[in-house]
């Protein structure tokens, strides 16, 4: 003979309503770790276009400090040469 499931009435109410609260916490609690996951991910999505287009002003910034030391000692040897000839004369 097959028993059909029930609920004992020496459960008290607020066990079963303790349970169904701590799964709507539980479901509420897993939904906002989602939301706060795919924020996250578009965050980092925006730094590493924000770090690429940084590496990019470095790099020019980089290239054109190279130039402006090469200027430079263009510039100090000819006046290092200037200056040699204005001793000799």
């Amino acid at each position: 003979m097959q028993e059909s499931w029930h609920l004992s009435k020496s459960v008290p109410i607020t066990f079963i309503v303790a349970v169904v609260m701590q799964t709507v916490a539980l479901v509420w609690y897993v939904s906002t770790l989602d939301a706060s996951i795919k924020q996250n991910a578009r965050d980092i999505t925006k730094h590493e276009a924000r770090v690429e287009a940084l590496e990019k002003t470095v790099q020019s910034q980089a290239v054109t400090l190279g130039r402006i030391d090469e200027n430079l000692k263009a510039i100090r040897d000819l006046v290092e040469q200037m200056a040699r000839r204005q001793d000799e004369r």
